[in-house]
């Protein structure tokens, strides 16, 4: 038999993955009890009794534990995650590409009877600290992790596909964690597995079932429909792509997800309930006040940055929320008028929401934009006594550049996110009031 190998490009999909194996019988390792919480600064999340601001880790490619810094001024926070500062760097040091502790470059796990990972490891700083320590997770686990520096500068591209093409010819599964990433795509068009999974990655699994579904071609949902140069040229890459995720005579596929997806026949659909992180971690303590979750939808173009701050002004008001855990690609700029503006302690999280919210403290009420976490936080925090609420993102908030699917689409995310309560928009400004509705 031969083994199972799983790309990964963003911390969610590497906690997926875990969550996969999980579900799929392999548990957590004999010593995988919660470890006390680290020192400050060192590149672990803090346990369900440390509420105190960690120091942000520069990205030095060195691996966990390797920096620290302080984090001053309006938005500091003393709890899960890593208080506000700027990003440091774009992560393109020569140290940045340096490979993980023990993970030489030259250390491709190869396919065998268990689960190996490979990260291939993005570009901004913020998503590379995430899955660095998701990663260690992973190992302390008793997972093989390759950290792979698959945007490294030139040479990177040629490399990457001749250190993994030996693994992947000999995987009997792939997992894969974002079917839309082009590097995916590419593995996909020169290695097609007989057997391949996808979990989730956010909001973006319910499109891609659905265009698998209906063959329509793979393009995010928050993208115009327009091909520009770049998609013209990658066209074929893409086409191939979607054939080797859909299933087929030769080719079986699975969906592992939390979301409400309409797959195409012949596909497996496998509920992820968080149940390893139910059993790992928490449960949580509550602070009793609320918490709101960021969006990365005015980077994506999506909505009208003004709109947004004035909407998080308002949450922060009605329910009396203290702290904003922001999105891993919300920018320095936006999130310091955030946390002058509302007075919010802006948060950036070590970790995926779903494990820093098991762990604690965490608020009594979340409050959210549209997002995959309407649908993943009832789940992991299912029995906590956590209410989460989801609010409406009202038409005039959108931006004129945006695409046409985008207000069907988040509002697909609302209707669906069943374990969550709606709030909604009463009147046209952004300013008006947000209720339960």
């Amino acid at each position: 038999m031969t083994g199972r190998l799983a790309f990964v490009e963003s911390p969610v999909q590497l906690l997926n993955v875990l969550e996969w194996a999980h579900a799929r019988g392999r548990g957590p390792a004999p010593a995988a009890a919660p470890a006390p919480a680290p020192p400050a600064g060192a590149d672990r999340a803090p346990g369900p009794d440390a509420a105190r601001a960690s120091a942000p880790v520069p990205d030095s490619g060195t691996g966990p534990g390797t920096g620290s810094a302080s984090a001053s001024g309006p938005g500091t926070a003393s709890g899960p995650g890593t208080a506000f500062a700027p990003a440091s760097g774009p992560g393109t040091s020569p140290a940045a590409s340096a490979p993980e502790p023990g993970q030489g470059r030259d250390a491709v796990p190869a396919a065998s009877d268990d689960l190996a990972i490979v990260v291939l490891s993005p570009s901004d700083p913020m998503s590379r600290g995430q899955l660095r320590r998701m990663a260690q997770l992973a190992r302390d686990e008793g997972f093989d992790v390759h950290w792979q520096e698959a945007r490294a500068g030139r040479g990177a591209l040629v490399r990457t596909l001749r250190e993994l093409g030996g693994p992947l010819r000999a995987a009997e599964r792939v997992i894969v964690g974002d079917p839309f990433s082009r590097y995916v795509q590419l593995l996909l068009t020169l290695f097609g597995p007989r057997h391949v999974t996808v979990v989730d990655d956010g909001t973006a699994t319910m499109e891609f079932a659905a265009q698998l579904a209906g063959g329509e071609r793979l393009v995010r949902w928050h993208r115009k429909g327009d091909l520009g140069p770049r998609e013209l040229l990658l066209a074929p890459v893409t086409s191939l792509a979607r054939r080797r995720l859909a299933p087929g005579p030769h080719r079986t596929v699975e969906i592992f997800t939390s979301l409400p997806v309409q797959a195409p026949p012949g596909t497996e659909v496998t509920e992820n309930a968080y149940a390893w992180t139910r059993s790992r971690f928490g449960p949580p303590a509550l602070t009793g006040g609320a918490d709101l979750v960021g969006t990365s939808l005015v980077e994506t173009g999506v909505v009208d940055a003004e709109h947004y701050l004035r909407v998080v002004g308002q949450l922060a008001r009605t329910h009396g929320a203290t702290r904003y855990f922001a999105h891993r690609r919300e920018t320095p700029e936006k999130l310091h008028r955030i946390a002058v503006e509302t007075g919010l302690q802006v948060v950036r999280p070590e970790l995926p929401l779903e494990l820093i919210a098991r762990r604690g403290p965490v608020g009594a009420t979340i409050v959210s934009f549209p997002s995959t976490v309407v649908h993943t936080l009832p789940l992991a925090l299912a029995g906590t006594g956590v209410k989460v609420a989801v609010c409406e993102i009202a038409p005039e908030w959108l931006k004129a550049t945006a695409s046409p699917r985008a207000q069907g689409f988040l509002a697909g995310v609302v209707g669906t996110a069943s374990g969550a309560d709606r709030l909604t928009p009463r009147g046209g400004s952004a300013a008006d009031r947000l209720e339960f509705g």
